[in-house]
């Protein structure tokens, strides 16, 4: 019943609940379903630069709800998240003993390069038994637990926990509890590459629980020990500046918390979560974004998708975004959810599905007020779920606007291909052009290797329209120059020499200038960029496969 749901007999994510779970816990055949396959892709900055990170704390409803079911469920209006490339760490929350994080998050998160942390939580009076029974008992009942929370994370591939103890705690156990989070810490950190434990505000040095609102003397103890502090919510920005202080050059492993549902006295929330960051951001303090799933459980889930688009269009200031460092990158935009399932532009089959393990990388969702708007659409995709909608206007006696959907870093192979799938809305799609823009960073050396279109000197190329995939990669990019259900593909080919990519961005432009102002709406289906020498070498053969777990309905 832990790996199997009774109802269904499909396997499904879990959690432990109580110390003798905890220490009775084993790896087991039978989970091996919930072990993320996913590895952690790279990004920039990483996550220990020092500039201010942002932490998401996903509690909804109890967790472990349709997110639970490890291949996905025919869920009509379920809860994504997916800006990612805003944040740089998620936790999933719940008030189990032991939350394990449900293996479909931890496999979107890393797809978008963000690591997960599990939640390991004591409360009320259960909470203060527990706490007595591995604390009070010395550093042999505290290690074993520090040993298997960590052996628990390295298991199933996320990245280590947040740790809250809520409930007060007598002076033998609060003895033993920094040592128990330097002992944690120090065990996920050798179990898990880039691991991290952080600590919630609650428990004090002398061991009465009372929430500080700010990194002081009474806490200051735990955040030594460990990666960082969450902070609790009813803070004032005087608190913000003490924290500063006392955190020194440490002040971005200060996530300072943010309740979106607005609960207690504090700054912001819902639609004015914004004030609430700019405050942390002026202190250059790490925020932590509690509960963002208000826009879905307080707003209802009839206009979510629009409703998430506008939560996080109004953070996207205080939110540094990430760039992707490696090739390929390729993505059809897919949510891992939808009303459809979409192959090649055709509708396979109708009815809802949920799965956020086929959430494909997501890119930035630029939003500039009246002039572009970026969204998701169900109706109609390429592949998966979900395309990407742009609409916007181009203003008069303009002929053209770029819309950037990723941020790259990375040095430039020397040939490079871009494939695009897209399909013009509305009346006349033929007004429109689109095309794919590749940005450098400014540098003296940067040259584009084909001499028949020079550079804009502000490191714009317009790569070279190939009508035909070069031989060797036509299986690959058989898509090349075709129309199938309405959707137009296009490749590209761009040579660079001692260049280092920046950005990637759609651009529309209009076939006629025009002194009015003209709207576009355009669907994107697919969006790959490869580097030409790792595509033409042959993949790498696979051997001894075998199947497990068989279950034929």
């Amino acid at each position: 019943a832990r790996y199997f749901d009774t109802k269904t007999t499909e396997p499904i994510s879990f959690f432990l609940s109580g110390l003798e779970e905890l220490l009775a816990w084993q790896p087991n055949s039978n989970d091996e379903f919930n072990i993320s396959a996913v590895p952690l892709a790279k990004r920039q900055p990483p996550l220990h630069s020092t500039r201010p990170r942002t932490l998401v704390c996903h509690d909804m409803r109890g967790g472990y709800l349709e997110d639970r079911f490890i291949q996905g469920s025919a869920t009509r209006n379920p809860y994504v998240f997916y800006h990612w490339r805003y944040i740089d760490i998620f936790v999933y929350f719940s008030h189990h003993t032991v939350t394990i994080p449900p293996v479909v998050w931890t496999n979107a998160a890393h797809r978008n390069g963000v690591p997960v942390l599990g939640t390991f939580i004591t409360e009320w009076v259960d909470g203060e038994k527990l706490c007595e029974a591995f604390l009070a008992g010395g550093q042999e009942a505290y290690g074993a637990v520090a040993e298997q929370l960590a052996h628990i994370a390295q298991h199933y591939h996320f990245d280590g926990w947040l740790v809250n103890i809520e409930n007060a705690l007598s002076a033998a156990a609060v003895g033993n509890l920094a040592p128990f989070l330097r002992d944690l810490t120090a065990q996920v950190h050798s179990a898990v590459p880039g691991g991290l434990v952080i600590w919630y505000d609650s428990v004090l040095q002398d061991g009465t629980l009372r929430w500080q609102n700010e990194l002081n003397e009474q806490n200051r103890v735990y955040f030594d020990a460990c990666d960082g502090l969450f902070t609790n919510y009813n803070w004032k920005e005087e608190q913000l500046q003490h924290t500063r202080r006392l955190a020194g050059p440490r002040h971005a492993d200060v996530y300072v918390g943010v309740d979106v549902f607005a609960r207690g006295d504090v700054i912001g929330g819902g639609f004015d979560t914004d004030k609430s960051l700019r405050l942390i951001r002026q202190h250059s303090l790490s925020a932590a974004i509690f509960a963002p799933g208000w826009v879905y459980e307080h707003l209802g889930e009839e206009n979510f998708l629009q409703n998430e688009n506008r939560f996080w269009g109004l953070l996207a200031e205080y939110l540094p975004t990430h760039s992707i460092c490696t090739l390929p990158l390729a993505t059809s935009f897919s949510l891992g959810m939808g009303t459809s399932r979409f192959l090649d532009g055709k509708d396979e089959e109708s009815g809802p599905w949920y799965d956020l393990s086929a959430q494909e990388i997501q890119p930035l969702y630029p939003e500039h007020q009246g002039r572009l708007s970026t969204s998701c659409c169900l109706q109609d995709a390429w592949c998966g779920g979900s395309s990407l909608r742009l609409q916007g206007t181009i203003p008069p006696g303009e002929e053209r606007v770029a819309v950037r959907l990723f941020s790259l870093q990375m040095p430039a192979p020397p040939k490079i291909f871009l494939t695009l799938l897209y399909k013009l809305e509305g009346l006349q799609p033929d007004d429109f052009t689109v095309a794919l823009e590749v940005t450098t960073w400014d540098s003296g050396t940067c040259l584009e290797g084909n001499p028949t279109s020079l550079p804009e000197p502000n490191g714009r190329h317009h790569p070279r329209f190939l009508p035909a995939p070069p031989t060797g990669l036509a299986k690959l990019l058989a898509a090349c120059h075709r129309r199938s259900h309405g959707w137009t593909s296009r490749c590209y080919e761009l040579e660079l020499q001692d260049c280092s990519l920046r950005d990637l961005s759609v651009v529309v432009s209009r076939q006629q200038p025009s002194p009015q102002e003209t709207s576009f709406s355009c669907l994107l289906g697919e969006v790959r960029v490869l580097d030409t020498a790792s595509v033409a070498a042959s993949p790498p053969q696979v051997h001894s496969v075998t199947a497990s777990q068989l279950w034929w309905q």
